[in-house]
């Protein structure tokens, strides 16, 4: 080979060469340009833009809607608390006033059959008897029970001792006598009954003690 073909030879070798080691940064350059390209064609056009606005609008004045709904009905729902609260209060009583009629109804005419005429105790009797039954069973229906403790064990929680007095027929500490009636209302103390208590005669029984630091 002719020194001239050799030089020839190696100015082609020289440009392959040079060729091998461009194109691996066109490559990565033609990659970038790609994806820029790619993301630019990713984004939505006006048109879309448009639509999902008003998508988020309607989103949103829905959103607002409902809120405002919700604010009314807790409104409504405070006045009509405080309305029935209010009726409570003021009418709490009714139940109690409707039990409580029949028996004035039933004095008011004894009161009107006996005016001006000779008494029958008998029959006067007899309609005290029926109004206190009425009045009885008006007091149950709304949860008052009479306290009447006698022979009973005193019970300083619903007993008021006002005095002792001296048996050998019952225990010591036993109410012999009920001055007046105690009662509760739904379990709840609201006047203790009104009681004579029984002590040891000579006063040798030492429970008498607590009952008249009680009295």
């Amino acid at each position: 080979m002719s020194a001239k073909e050799s030089a020839v030879d190696n100015n082609e070798e020289q440009q392959v060469s040079g060729a091998a080691q461009v194109d691996p940064i066109e490559e990565m350059l033609s990659q970038e340009d790609n994806e820029t390209l790619n993301e630019w064609m990713d984004q939505p056009s006006d048109e879309e833009r448009d639509v999902a606005l008003a998508a988020a609008e309607e989103r949103a004045e829905k959103a607002a809607e409902q809120l405002l709904r919700a604010h009314a009905e807790m409104e409504n729902l405070r006045r009509r608390s405080e309305r029935d609260l209010s009726n409570a209060h003021k009418y709490a009583l009714e139940k109690v006033a409707n039990e409580l009629l029949p028996v004035k109804d039933s004095l008011e005419m004894a009161a009107v059959l006996n005016a001006g005429e000779k008494v029958d105790v008998n029959k006067l009797v007899e309609g005290v008897e029926l109004t206190l039954k009425m009045l009885t069973s008006a007091m149950t229906k709304n949860g008052i029970t009479e306290i009447d403790p006698v022979n009973e064990k005193f019970n300083p929680e619903l007993h008021q001792a006002m005095t002792t007095q001296e048996s050998n027929e019952v225990e010591a500490n036993t109410v012999v006598t009920v001055f007046q009636k105690g009662y509760l209302l739904n379990g709840r103390l609201i006047r203790p009954a009104m009681v004579v208590v029984s002590k040891a005669m000579n006063g040798g029984d030492t429970e008498n003690t607590k009952v008249d630091e009680m009295a």
